[in-house]
């Protein structure tokens, strides 16, 4: 059986082909600290909506925004279904409660579960599609709302972005099965 790898499509943005989840998300948050890429999804989000005003970014760093989100989202499906062979690290002792940022904290335990409900609710491809609505919304003005089953998305969106980064912090070891 041979082994199959996924592309991140992360070439665009990151200007390298990686194949590894891990290594994915250190090059998004490289790219994008996590205060600032939340932020900018919260501004995305808000111009989607908003009939009158446009983002005020720069439309290409937005386009370099999506595309990243993108990969970012793959790299969490493929940790989902790795689950079964690797696990997050425990959280440290006397951890700040700041770090939780926007997950339960059955989440911030382990933030695979944040995967689990967002790939449980819905595809890459509706991801992909949600994300790409959002941006097309917020670059422009348009006399009709942007699609209201984009808020759902939004708030897994922000919560794999905190999920993905404790991961990273954390870092994931294989687990031993007998």
């Amino acid at each position: 059986m041979k082994n199959k790898k996924i592309d991140f499509e992360s070439r665009f943005w990151s200007g390298s082909k990686t194949n590894s989840r891990i290594k994915l998300i250190e090059k998004f948050f490289q790219f994008n600290d996590l205060v600032t890429a939340k932020e900018l999804l919260n501004q995305i989000m808000i111009h989607s909506g908003n009939k009158k005003s446009v983002i005020a970014e720069d439309s290409s760093a937005i386009f370099h925004f999506h595309q990243a989100l993108r990969s970012l989202v793959r790299a969490c499906f493929l940790i989902l279904q790795k689950e079964k062979r690797w696990k997050v690290n425990e959280p440290q002792e006397g951890c700040s409660p700041l770090s939780q940022g926007s997950l339960s904290d059955g989440e911030f335990v382990n933030p695979v579960r944040v995967f689990q409900k967002a790939f449980g609710e819905y595809s890459i491809k509706d991801f992909d599609y949600y994300i790409s609505v959002a941006v097309y919304f917020s670059l422009g003005t348009y006399t009709h709302a942007a699609e209201s089953k984009i808020f759902v998305p939004y708030l897994h969106l922000c919560k794999m972005l905190d999920a993905s980064y404790l991961i990273l912090e954390r870092g994931i070891q294989k687990k031993n099965i007998h």
